[in-house]
């Protein structure tokens, strides 16, 4: 029933505008899935295998590796890591501490979570694997295992590659990343005390406080605010579009959605939202 509700409401998926010049962003979405999030159980589905850039989604499997390796006692979250001169380099959104500045693990995964910040995924990956080309191993191993059949991790942060790199993008499916999101559900509950926080103070470059806002506006925007939404992450690139793997609470009921590849931001926000509150509803029967 809930896949005909939703069907009918969102319609046929149609082609971007020839402007748009990407094998992926489609309106109103490239791939949407809907999932119990206690169950895993498949409420909503529409071409959820099809490949996508999930730009800043990436970054669920860079803390997924990091609190995995707290979890192993190779950190605390007290532990600092480092800004490198390869991290300090990446392109915004960043913290943009100095070389050789360093914040703390706890600090981190805010700024992942809150910031998006592609620098702190560097910094991150040079702190679990020693290199970002050995972390990428780790995160597409961990994909792997996860059964992300389809998805091909090539950085930590989700970052097109640069001009003239002969590095691929990450690619995922909506399928996948909820794979992936059902596992930290699953294994990592802590991940939502910071997937939740609308907006965070953090010590920046030369410790000047910076004032921070979650690019999740369902958790705090009027208009597209929802009620117990506690995470995960949104994402987006020119070449992808806007994409978010989101999830909520409610009356001990938990859904995951995941819309991938929206040609705008407020078409990823009107189907996640009603797709959202449709699974929610569904779960309530």
């Amino acid at each position: 029933m809930l896949a005909l509700i939703l069907a009918f409401m969102l319609g046929v998926a149609k082609e971007p505008p020839a402007q748009h010049q990407s094998p992926y962003r489609r309106s109103p979405y490239v791939g949407a899935i809907a999932l119990d999030g206690d169950t895993g159980r498949v409420l909503f589905t529409d071409n959820a295998a099809r490949e996508c850039y999930p730009a800043s989604c990436t970054k669920l499997m860079t803390a997924r590796l990091l609190l995995k390796a707290v979890a192993a006692g190779r950190f605390t979250l007290d532990d600092t890591i480092v800004q490198s001169k390869r991290s300090s380099a990446e392109q915004p959104s960043k913290i943009d501490l100095a070389v050789g500045e360093t914040m703390t693990i706890d600090n981190a995964l805010k700024a992942l979570m809150v910031k998006s910040a592609n620098d702190v995924a560097v910094m991150i990956a040079e702190a679990v694997a020693g290199s970002v080309e050995n972390f990428v191993v780790l995160m597409n191993d961990e994909a792997a295992k996860l059964g992300m059949r389809n998805t091909r991790f090539a950085s930590p942060n989700g970052l097109p590659p640069p001009r003239g790199s002969d590095r691929a993008f990450d690619k995922s499916t909506a399928e996948d990343l909820a794979k992936l999101a059902l596992a930290i559900l699953r294994d990592q509950p802590r991940m939502l005390e910071y997937t939740k926080i609308a907006n965070v103070q953090l010590p920046g470059r030369g410790g000047e406080m910076l004032n921070l806002q979650n690019h999740n506006n369902f958790l705090w925007k009027p208009q597209v605010k929802i009620n117990g939404v506690d995470g995960m992450k949104t994402g987006y690139i020119d070449a992808g579009g806007s994409s978010i793997v989101l999830t909520a609470e409610r009356d001990g009921r938990r859904a995951i959605v995941v819309v991938t590849g929206s040609a705008t931001a407020r078409e990823r926000e009107e189907n996640a939202g009603r797709m959202l509150n449709d699974a929610l509803d569904a779960l309530a029967w």
